[in-house]
């Protein structure tokens, strides 16, 4: 599956659902984010079961303001709707099929319990 523009509009839709987003924000005139973007293709090519989404942050600035997004590109994974996972910098291809094999790993039970300890 190719990657997924997301907006304000389809963002909580896509992210919302069960399973894992990636979510990359970008912007056009960012070196690092062009140099990320194939590396991001491949790995949307290789795993079809996710859904690879990316934010351009001049396009959609209320969501990079909403994640407080300071640095890009920056990788968010979201899985069960839950964010896990939030970076600034361009990932080597070895390291963000790390984060996906992590992600995947992730036990979402254990994850929703520590969020619900934490708020107390």
């Amino acid at each position: 599956m190719a990657t997924v523009e997301l907006t304000t509009t389809n963002f909580d839709e896509v992210t919302g659902k069960d399973g894992i987003v990636l979510v990359d924000f970008w912007a056009e005139w960012c070196g690092p984010c062009k140099r990320f973007a194939p590396v991001y293709e491949r790995s949307s090519e290789k795993h079809p079961n996710i859904v690879f989404g990316k934010v351009d942050t001049e396009a959609q600035q209320e969501l990079g303001a909403k994640f407080e997004i300071r640095s890009i590109p920056t990788v968010m994974a979201i899985r069960d709707g839950v964010i896990v996972f939030a970076q600034p910098g361009a990932l080597p291809e070895s390291a963000l099929e790390n984060l996906i094999e992590q992600v995947e790993a992730l036990d979402m039970e254990q994850v929703r319990k520590q969020l619900a300890e934490h708020k107390h």
